[in-house]
């Protein structure tokens, strides 16, 4: 008798999309370390230019969508793509390249482009990201990390005051897991940061 096993549930992972390094980081690790055949991947970019101020019900996110389904494209682990400095007029641009690096990488996975309007208050892009996270019923969140975070140890005096980075704030109060993304070099591998576990360091 032939045993069959078991597909696994489908998960829901989003990475914090921009148009930078840090995303850039955070979308390669995704896509090689947690990312599974039959999960779902939502891109989810955050517009600073679209605030949800206006918006008279801020308790429900507020999203430009575009649900794109990866095709057969070819296989292999891209080099994804080249960060650009700025974004088309529409900001979508810079997440059509992550979407063909997604495809590319994981031609089996569902792949979700979401843009949002920024939430008011000084966290902003934090709590959109929750909120929108939330809409998602979200299994794991992915956020690309800068070199000088505080988990790093490396904020200057003086800094204490500017506010909570948006991927430090991300991690401390994410429902879900959310996992800080920095990549240690070209072949270093990453260094990864969760609510329980600081400066975890995994070769590539």
């Amino acid at each position: 008798m032939s045993v069959t096993a078991a597909t696994p549930p489908r998960r829901v992972v989003m990475v914090v999309a921009d148009p930078g390094r840090e995303s850039t980081w955070a979308l390669e690790w995704a896509l090689s370390h947690a990312v599974l055949e039959h999960d779902e991947l939502v891109l989810l970019h955050v517009d600073p230019h679209n605030s949800g101020s206006n918006n008279n019900n801020n308790n429900h996110p507020r999203r430009q969508s575009s649900s794109i389904g990866s095709g057969g494209g070819g296989g292999g682990f891209p080099g994804l793509f080249r960060p650009r400095t700025q974004q088309s007029s529409e900001g979508q641009e810079f997440l059509e390249n992550m979407r063909a690096a997604c495809e590319a990488a994981q031609p089996t996975v569902k792949v979700r482009a979401e843009v949002a309007e920024m939430m008011e208050g000084k966290e902003g892009k934090a709590l959109a990201v929750l909120s929108n996270a939330k809409a998602f019923a979200v299994d794991l969140l992915v956020i690309g990390q800068r070199r000088n975070s505080s988990f790093l140890g490396l904020r200057k005096m003086g800094e204490t005051n500017k506010g909570t980075d948006t991927a430090e704030y991300l991690i401390e109060n994410s429902k879900c897991l959310c996992v800080g993304v920095q990549k240690k070099g070209q072949n270093a591998g990453y260094l990864l940061n969760t609510k329980t576990h600081k400066n975890f360091w995994l070769l590539a």
